[in-house]
């Protein structure tokens, strides 16, 4: 059963990665990189401060910073674990997969799609009573976890797994800052 979902999830990859058009690879490249999202990261944290008093609004960030570390810090500790090789680095794939970046780690689970998918989850439920438009924000993680395949180094079972593991440690943390905002506030 194992071996038959990896060869599926090779599959696809191989499929998916093999639409890219180098005319967007800039694009893709732009897209992948975490440094090139700080802006959005920066108006999170304003819209915090919009909807909520200066307290409450440096109490959801805090737990929103928590969110993003557990997520992360799990997502190294299975990698570590599974230490499945990134397409990038499979000498099988290496002469018929596009690849734009080469990460050394391992791929199993992807954290841009764990954190990315953890911090939006937290923000949308945090959000939501505010601002109606909230959920469109899941653009972000979509966009981020798509440009992975593109870049050739995650599979698309790494993006799956790395996505719900996202939404259930943005659900979880968000529901222990209410739990704790209840003591709190």
């Amino acid at each position: 059963m194992l071996e038959k979902l990896n060869k599926w999830d090779r599959e696809l990859f191989i499929y998916l990665n093999s639409l890219g058009i180098e005319a967007y690879d800039d694009f893709w490249i732009f897209v992948t990189n975490i440094k090139h999202w700080i802006p959005l990261y920066v108006l999170f944290f304003i819209l915090f401060f919009i909807a909520f008093h200066w307290k409450k609004a440096i109490f959801n960030s805090l737990f929103l910073l928590a969110s993003f570390v557990a997520t992360l810090a799990f997502t190294n500790l299975v990698k570590g674990i599974a230490l499945r090789l990134r397409p990038n680095n499979d000498p099988e794939l290496l002469e018929i997969i596009r690849i734009l970046q080469t990460p050394t780690n391992y791929s199993f689970f992807s954290g841009h799609a764990s954190c990315s998918f953890a911090v939006t989850t937290f923000i949308v439920l945090s959000l939501r009573e505010k601002f109606k438009w909230i959920y469109i924000i899941y653009l972000w993680p979509v966009i981020f976890v798509m440009s992975r395949v593109y870049v050739g180094v995650h599979y698309p079972l790494d993006l799956i797994v790395g996505a719900i593991v996202g939404l259930l440690s943005g659900y979880i943390f968000h529901k222990l800052y209410e739990l704790a905002g209840k003591r709190f506030y």
